[in-house]
C-alpha cells in the first residue's frame, strides 16, 4: 500500500531532511505544492485534508494554523514543531523513552514530535525516574550544545558568515520552549535549569544531566544508573547506552556523518556518587527528521527503522 505524504513547511531545513528521506521510498507519495502555492491557505488546506499523512515543519504559530484548516478525519498528523509537545490530545513521538509508547503512537492520529535537546534529556533522565531510581522532586539542570543547523536558515547564514565565533550560549532568560517539554515528560515536579548553545559544528549535539547522588539522598549509584538504561534500551536498533569508564572525551566534528542513532553515557567518579550522564545525537537525525521518519514508520505499520541512518 502507499500513503499520500504532504510535508507543510517543506522548503525549511527538517522539511528538506524528510522530504530526501521520503523520496526514494515506494511506500510513500509526496504530495508537493508549487512554490506560489506554498502560502496559500486554499491549496495548503486541499493538501492537508486529501493526504494520508501530514507532516508540519512550521514555527509553532503556523503550525497550530496548519492543524486550524483540518476538516477530515482521514489525515494523521506528525508535527515536528514546539506548538503541540504538551498538549493533552497529541501523542508524544518518542518511542523508545517510556514503555507502551511506541503503542500508543501507533495508534495516533495527531503526534508531537520530541525537541532535539528533550530527546537527550529525556532519553537519559525519563526511564530513572519512572524506575523510582532518580527522584521526580528534584532541581534538574541541563547543560547542552548543537551544531548550528539546528537553528534553522538564519542561524546556519549567521555561522558561515561568522566563522571566528564558535561558541553561541543563548536562553538565558530561562524560558526556552523546550523546558516545559521536559518538565512534563519525564514527570518531574520543578523546572529544568536549561543551558543550551550552539557552536560552530554544522550537526550534531550531546546533551549532559550532572547529577549528586550523595545530596539527593538515593540508594542508587552510577552503576545502577547504567544498568537501568541498558536494560530498558536492550534491544534497540536506535539506542545505544555505553559505560563511561574509560572515555576521555565525547567530541562534535565538523565533518561527522548523518545518524539517527541515539548514544547514551553514564559517567561517575570512583565512589559512584557524582554522575554526568550524556547523549549524543544528531539534531537533524533523531533530534527531528529522523524520528519523524520514524514515527511515519510507526504510524503505518511498518518496520521502524525503514529510511534510517544506523
Amino acid at each position: 500500500m502507499t500513503y499520500s505524504v504532504f510535508i507543510d513547511g517543506a522548503a525549511g531545513t527538517t522539511g528538506l531532511e524528510i522530504a530526501d528521506r521520503l523520496a526514494a521510498r515506494q511506500e510513500f507519495d509526496l504530495v508537493r505544492l508549487r512554490d506560489d502555492q506554498r502560502k496559500d491557505v486554499n491549496a495548503r488546506r486541499d493538501a492537508i485534508n486529501n493526504s494520508d499523512f501530514v507532516i508540519l515543519c512550521l514555527p509553532d504559530d503556523a503550525a497550530k494554523e496548519a492543524v486550524s484548516l483540518l476538516e477530515s478525519d482521514h489525515p494523521r498528523i506528525i508535527d515536528a514543531s514546539s506548538a503541540h509537545r504538551t498538549a493533552p490530545d497529541w501523542v508524544y513521538g518518542f518511542a523508545e523513552f517510556r514503555e507502551g509508547q511506541r503503542e500508543r503512537i501507533a495508534g495516533a492520529r495527531l503526534v508531537s514530535n520530541p525537541g532535539c535537546y528533550p530527546t537527550g534529556f529525556l532519553g537519559l533522565v525519563a526511564p530513572l525516574v519512572a524506575r523510582g531510581l532518580l527522584p521526580a522532586d528534584w532541581p534538574y539542570a541541563v547543560n547542552a550544545v548543537s551544531g548550528y543547523s539546528g537553528g534553522g536558515k538564519a542561524l546556519i547564514e549567521r555561522f558561515e558568515q561568522e566563522r571566528e565565533i564558535g561558541f553561541r550560549g543563548y536562553g538565558f532568560n530561562l524560558e526556552h520552549k523546550h523546558m516545559p517539554e521536559m518538565k512534563q515528560h519525564a514527570g518531574l515536579n520543578h523546572d529544568v535549569v536549561f543551558a543550551p548553545a550552539v557552536v560552530s559544528a554544522y550537526r550534531g549535539m550531546i546533551v549532559e544531566v550532572p547529577l549528586n547522588l550523595g545530596a539527593m539522598k538515593v540508594a542508587a549509584k552510577a552503576a545502577d544508573l547504567l544498568e537501568a538504561l541498558q536494560d530498558h534500551y536492550q534491544g534497540s536498533p536506535i539506542v545505544s547506552v555505553h559505560d563511561g569508564s574509560g572515555i576521555g572525551e565525547l567530541l562534535l566534528n565538523d565533518n561527522d556523518p548523518a545518524t539517527d542513532r541515539l548514544e547514551l553515557y553514564v559517567f561517575a567518579s570512583e565512589s559512584g556518587d557524582l554522575v554526568r550522564l550524556a547523549a549524543k545525537l544528531d539534531n537533524l537525525g533523531k533530534g527531528a527528521a529522523g524520528s519523524t521518519v520514524q514515527d511515519l514508520n510507526i504510524m503505518a505499520g511498518l518496520d521502524e527503522t525503514l529510511g534510517l541512518r544506523l
